[in-house]
């Protein structure tokens, strides 16, 4: 059975973590962090900026508008909201 955790502190290394900037804060105890990474671009090899919005969670509305965070892929919270607010970077 390779590839399959066997228990739940196993299941936490394999989260995904991502880096972003607090682009909304006007939901209760939800954040919009939005993540840019560059990629190349197959053909032509220019560099891309590509962005992504996430919903993340807040339980304690530490996070502001315009702080850098880092975000951990988390189970449904809700319809869109997937990931979760570990820590504030940079206020």
């Amino acid at each position: 059975m390779s590839g399959e955790s066997t228990g739940k502190i196993a299941d936490y290394r394999y989260r995904k973590e991502r880096v972003g900037v607090v682009v909304s804060d006007k939901m209760n105890k939800t954040r919009v962090v939005e993540i840019v990474r560059l990629v190349e671009h197959p053909l032509y090899k220019k560099v891309i900026r590509r962005k992504a919005r996430y919903k993340a969670h807040d339980e304690k509305y530490e996070a502001k508008l315009g702080d850098k965070v880092r975000v951990v892929e988390t189970r449904p919270l809700s319809k869109d909201k997937r990931w979760r607010i570990v820590e504030i970077l940079k206020k």
